[in-house]
């Protein structure tokens, strides 16, 4: 299994659609400008998203549990960093959890929508 290029932005999208209220929720009181907010939960896909998706599947096989461990390792201690770095005031504590939480809930709903509907992406 691989990820094919062409399907590199809908998947995109999807993280973000995924990952936007959860972040949302956990950052709000700590970030209270919406638009702020909202570019920064962009940016911290931007910043994995294409890591996930073009260089671990060309180190590892995609769907084993050593790719899930070091992709979705990358996205929480990369995301957690830029939570970190971004909103100033923030716990490391906090960021982490944000980390977490958003990859986990991504990583499940996008494995359920893509059992539901295993063409949406490619």
């Amino acid at each position: 299994m691989f990820f094919p290029a062409s399907a590199w932005f809908s998947a995109f999208v999807l993280t973000v659609l995924i990952e936007a209220p959860v972040a949302w929720f956990l950052l709000r009181a700590a970030e209270p400008s919406l638009v702020r907010l909202g570019l920064l939960i962009v940016f911290a896909s931007v910043a994995t998203h294409p890591a996930v998706w073009f260089v671990f599947t060309q180190l590892f096989l995609v769907g084993t549990l050593e790719y899930v461990i070091a992709a979705e390792g990358w996205a929480v201690v990369a995301e957690s960093v830029f939570w970190w770095a971004a909103i100033r005031g923030l716990s490391a504590r906090r960021a982490v959890a944000v980390g977490v939480g958003t990859n986990v809930v991504s990583f499940l709903v996008g494995r359920l929508v893509l059992g539901l509907w295993p063409g949406l992406l490619w």
